[in-house]
C-alpha cells in the first residue's frame, strides 16, 4: 500500500489561507479565487499533499470555469501543523468541517467537496454528519478499509502491533527482511491506536447515512492497483443519491486519463448548479 502522492505539477498561483482545526493546529490551503463566491473545496489522499497533480490540475479546471476552489493539506500532512497518523478518517473529516465552516463565515456558497483515495473517504464521512454541501465527488476511494494494509504492513502486523503497540515503514528501498518490513529510509510510524482509527471507520453506516439530497458521484479507474474497483461498485450500492463512473484503463493515479478525469468531475459539479440551492452549515 504505497503512498497516494505523486510528481507535483507546477503549482499555479493561489492565496495562502490558515485555519485552526478543533484541535488548535492551523491548516495551511491555497485558495484560488475568481469572481465567483461559489468554491469547491479539494482533498487530497494517503502521504499526499494540497500539492497533488489531481488536485492542482482540478483547481485550474474549476477557476477557469469561473468557481472558485480551495485545495489544503491535512492536519499531520505537507505543511499543516500537527502529527501524522496512519488512520484520521474521522479527524480529516473534523479538518473538513473546520474549513467548510471557515468559508461559509466568508459568505461563500460551497458547492463541492472533491477527494482522490482517502480524501475521497473524508468527503464521504463529512456529508455522512452534515448535510451542508449538495454535492460530493469522491475519486478512488476505498471502502473496504479492513483491505489493503497488509501490502504496506506486512502479513502478520496485528501480531506485531499488539506486541510492540506500533510498526515503523520504512520505503522499499534494500531487500526484503523478516517479519515482512523492508531495509531503507523511516517513512511514518503506525500507532496501535492509528490502525484501530482506521479498522473502526464503518464505511458501509456512514455510506448509508448520507442525505438523498446530497448527490454523490464516484470515479474509479478499472485498473486501479491500490483500491480494488469494486469498491467504487460498494459505494454506489449504498449511497442513496449516487452516479458511478469507472474509467476503463486508468490506474489509481489515472495516468493518461487525467483529462478524461477532470472532465467528468467539473461536468458533475457544473451541471448541478442550476439545480441546487445554497446549504449553508448552522453555525
Amino acid at each position: 500500500m504505497p503512498p497516494e502522492k505523486s510528481p507535483q505539477s507546477p503549482v499555479p498561483s493561489g492565496q495562502k489561507v490558515l485555519i485552526s482545526n478543533d484541535h488548535g493546529e492551523k491548516l495551511v490551503g491555497l485558495l484560488h479565487q475568481t469572481s465567483s463566491k461559489k468554491l469547491v473545496i479539494l482533498c487530497h489522499g494517503f502521504r499526499a499533499t494540497k500539492d497533488d497533480s489531481i488536485l492542482v490540475d482540478l483547481a485550474a479546471a474549476f477557476t477557469a470555469e469561473g468557481i472558485s476552489a480551495f485545495r489544503f493539506d491535512f492536519s499531520g500532512n505537507g505543511e499543516s501543523e500537527g502529527e501524522f497518523q496512519y488512520g484520521s478518517y474521522r479527524k480529516e473529516a473534523a479538518d473538513l468541517r473546520s474549513v467548510v465552516l471557515y468559508f461559509s463565515e466568508q459568505k461563500y456558497d460551497i458547492i463541492a467537496l472533491i477527494g482522490h483515495s482517502k480524501g475521497g473517504n473524508a468527503a464521504l464521512l463529512y456529508a455522512s454528519q452534515y448535510s451542508d454541501v449538495p454535492s460530493i465527488v469522491n475519486i478512488s476511494g476505498r471502502f473496504a478499509l479492513e483491505r489493503g494494509i497488509d501490502g504496506r504492513l506486512g502479513k502478520n502486523f496485528m501480531q506485531r502491533i499488539n506486541k510492540d503497540g506500533y510498526i515503523d515503514v520504512k520505503n522499499r528501498k534494500g531487500p526484503l527482511q523478516h517479519f515482512g518490513c523492508y531495509a531503507g529510509e523511516f517513512e511514518y510510524r503506525v500507532s496501535k491506536a492509528s490502525l484501530e482509527d482506521r479498522l473502526s471507520t464503518d464505511t458501509l453506516l456512514s455510506s448509508r447515512a448520507i442525505s438523498k439530497d446530497c448527490r454523490v458521484l464516484t470515479i474509479h479507474g478499472a485498473k486501479d492497483e491500490i483500491v480494488p474497483a469494486e469498491d467504487a461498485v460498494q459505494f454506489a450500492a449504498n449511497i442513496p443519491n449516487h452516479e458511478l463512473r469507472i474509467i476503463a484503463e486508468a490506474n489509481h493515479r489515472y495516468t493518461g486519463h487525467e483529462q478524461e478525469l477532470t472532465s467528468l468531475v467539473l461536468g458533475f459539479v457544473m451541471s448541478r448548479l442550476r439545480s441546487t440551492s445554497p446549504l449553508r452549515p448552522k453555525l
